[in-house]
């Protein structure tokens, strides 16, 4: 079973660093980007990422065409600005404070690759931080001056020590499939691949694989997440080195983060699910749409 988990989350690995392929020609509501992307104004479709705008408490939903925003209460996401960019990475760094990554909407002159972004109003607007046109980040987290991007191009995982404006290159074991920063040490982070899951003390400099076999999703509050693509839950409180399984999603993660204590899933059938007990219980908090 633990093989079967393995083979079916390094082909979803495979999907998230080679990017979205076209699904459907366009139409009135959907333009192609003209590099491989088909953008919609549906709503809320292709969740690439989540996260909580403490500013707010307001969950926010990174997508193929922009950017979605739920107020506490809703189950229903709406549009944030004009912004119809498929924001391929995406976290949330403080209040209002978004960083992004990924592909244009159709008509701007960017180039297909935005590199490094960043949204002070609350995804309303966007400007370029670093390595745009070399960059397309599929996984990106960030904890005070760190920022860590794995490039959907190569695979390559990249560090900054200078919140994203220069970047060294680090050399994982195996592809990364995600990756989860210690909140009481941005230095320390664990990665999930196609090998299972590696540490690192030094910022990604050195690296040690861990026993276990899982690969999955990750999140770090108080303890290590990680959802598997069965949606089963797990979770160390030793930094990775020992998980248990803690709960069942019923269903496979688009994509995983914190906020505090809160543990935030999105599925691939667009809907939002949080947990506030460490993945043990869940609530539907965005009805897939």
């Amino acid at each position: 079973m633990m093989m079967r988990r393995r083979i079916v989350l390094t082909g979803l690995a495979l999907l998230v660093l080679s990017g979205c392929g076209d699904s459907e020609p366009p139409t009135a509501s959907t333009a192609s980007t003209g590099n491989g992307l088909v953008l919609s104004d549906d709503g809320v479709s292709h969740i690439h990422g989540v996260g909580i705008n403490p500013a707010d408490d307001t969950l926010v939903i990174a997508t193929h065409s922009g950017l979605f925003g739920a107020a506490p209460g809703e189950r229903r996401a709406e549009r944030l600005g004009d912004v119809r960019q498929d924001t391929m990475g995406f976290t949330v760094v403080g209040p209002d404070r978004f960083l992004g990554s990924g592909h244009p909407a159709v008509g701007t002159g960017q180039p297909s690759l935005l590199g490094l972004i960043e949204s002070d109003d609350a995804g309303r607007s966007w400007r370029s931080v670093s390595l745009s046109g070399q960059v397309d980040f599929h996984v990106l987290r960030a904890a005070g001056q760190r920022v860590y991007g794995v490039n959907s191009g190569d695979g390559a995982l990249l560090v900054s020590a200078d919140r994203g404006r220069s970047w060294t290159r680090s050399s994982p074991p195996g592809t990364v499939v995600d990756l989860a920063i210690d909140p009481k040490d941005p230095d320390h982070v664990v990665i999930s691949g196609d090998r299972g899951l590696a540490r690192s003390d030094d910022a990604g400099r050195t690296w040690e694989l861990l026993d276990g076999g899982l690969v999955g999703l990750l999140a770090w509050n108080s303890r290590l997440v990680l959802i598997d693509a069965e949606g089963e839950v797990h979770a160390s409180t030793d930094g990775g080195r020992r998980f248990a399984p803690v709960g069942d999603l019923e269903g496979q993660p688009a994509a995983v983060a914190t906020a505090g204590e809160r543990i935030l899933a999105a599925l691939h059938d667009n809907s939002v699910h949080t947990s506030d007990d460490g993945g043990r219980r869940w609530q539907l908090r965005l009805d897939g749409q």
